[in-house]
């Protein structure tokens, strides 16, 4: 019985394999043939280059949109494109309200207020929608911020209104306190409508909401750390990881009185609260 024929193929006598003319002549041996010339260097352009929305792991994302300063240095530091990101939501976690959440928002709520190229004063206000308690101007006026042009918003149907005043166009910003256990679904209509909204939005939400995934690409977790200092922790953002909370000195409201008392509280407080953090990350 005949044995079956066999083929014989070359395996390193093939001529060189060609791919992507729009980019060169790349071969399969990775060199040129003897009559061509020598194939350009291939380099691949860096992330942001591509588009404004990529950055490498490695590195701090670059802001997609405008910016506002924060009116902290360290902060703007950490955040991507140096300041609070316009059309986008960013969250900020805390334990209960009164911490100094308004006295971080300070600043830039300020240069909001003040900022030109706008004709009409409801462009740079500032809508609150269902605070914690009732605003005092007094206090206010201590941090540099005018409440003439604020207005605040309460009612049953609050995401609602939220949403309508984002996609309005006139607005200077939004601070919204969000119910406890608010469903994705929601958050992310909120996000979209942001898309729209040439300026901040700062929601605010529970500590414990840390755990739960969110479209918000900025989260912050706030705690005291002191009287006049709060410790911030960036739980998310376009770059990667902070490993240790910023503690930012936050402007003083107080008589030496007041401070002294707040202090003894705010020491306790501390003293309950940083080993329970401590533990969750």
């Amino acid at each position: 019985m005949n044995p079956l024929p066999t083929l014989s193929l070359p395996l390193f006598d093939d001529p060189p394999i060609e791919r992507g003319a729009g980019l060169g002549v790349l071969h399969a041996r990775g060199m040129a043939g003897p009559d061509e010339p020598a194939a350009a260097p291939f380099f691949m352009p860096s992330p942001e280059e591509l588009h404004p929305g990529l950055w490498r792991a490695s590195q701090l994302g670059s802001a997609c949109t405008a910016v506002t300063p924060s009116g902290f240095a360290e902060l703007d530091a950490a955040l991507p494109g140096g300041g609070w990101p316009h059309r986008v939501l960013t969250e900020l976690l805390l334990p209960h309200p009164g911490l100094g959440e308004m006295r971080l928002l300070a600043p830039a709520l300020a240069a909001l207020a003040t900022a030109s190229g706008g004709d009409a004063p409801a462009r740079h206000s500032v809508m609150l929608f269902e605070p914690p308690g009732a605003l005092c101007g007094w206090a206010l006026a201590q941090i540099g911020i005018d409440a003439g042009h604020w207005l605040v918003v309460r009612g049953r149907d609050v995401l609602w209104a939220l949403e309508q005043a984002l996609k309005s166009g006139h607005l200077g910003a939004a601070l919204a306190w969000l119910p406890v256990g608010l469903k994705a679904d929601a958050l992310r209509r909120l996000q979209l409508a942001a898309q729209v909204h040439d300026g901040p939005v700062f929601v605010f939400r529970e500590a414990l909401a840390h755990s739960k995934p969110s479209v918000a690409p900025l989260r912050l977790l706030l705690a005291p750390a002191g009287i006049d200092a709060l410790s911030v922790h960036l739980l998310k953002r376009r770059g990667p990881p902070l490993a240790e909370p910023l503690r930012l000195a936050l402007p003083p409201v107080l008589s030496e009185r007041q401070r002294e008392r707040a202090e003894t509280l705010a020491a306790a407080e501390a003293a309950v609260l940083q080993p329970a953090l401590a533990r969750r990350f």
